[in-house]
């Protein structure tokens, strides 16, 4: 049986890395972007996402088609990418349109779905 990798057999800490790493880090927000990949960890809302990344922007309508949900469900997952400040709305008559909030948003969505690709699908 082969031996696990996973864990160093000696203790021995780069304090340059971890002094860098640390301050580099105490200026960010991980718990915002956490909360990112929180809102597309779900599979009907990264299938929205993805949706939205092929086609700028949709109404609810062609959404619910899309991935095959009910109108409300998609509006659901709609309104939490916006919550998350993923998704932006704007409303045209009768008609509810969803895009990406920014092209960030998009390239993310993007290299994930490449990177399953190339990772040879799921594991």
């Amino acid at each position: 049986m082969a031996e696990e990798i996973g864990v160093c057999e000696t203790t021995f800490v780069n304090e340059e890395k971890v002094a860098r790493v640390r301050q580099k880090l105490a200026r960010q927000h991980p718990l915002e972007v956490a909360k990112i990949f929180k809102a597309l960890a779900d599979e009907t809302r990264i299938k929205i996402a993805y949706a939205l990344a092929v086609e700028d922007e949709l109404c609810v309508c062609d959404a619910a088609n899309i991935i095959n949900v009910s109108t409300a469900a998609a509006s659901h997952h709609l309104r939490l990418l916006k919550n998350f400040g993923l998704a932006k709305v704007r409303k045209e008559g009768k008609f509810v349109y969803y895009s990406l909030t920014d092209e960030c948003v998009k390239q993310l969505i993007e290299i994930a779905f490449r990177h399953q690709q190339e990772a040879g699908g799921s594991r």
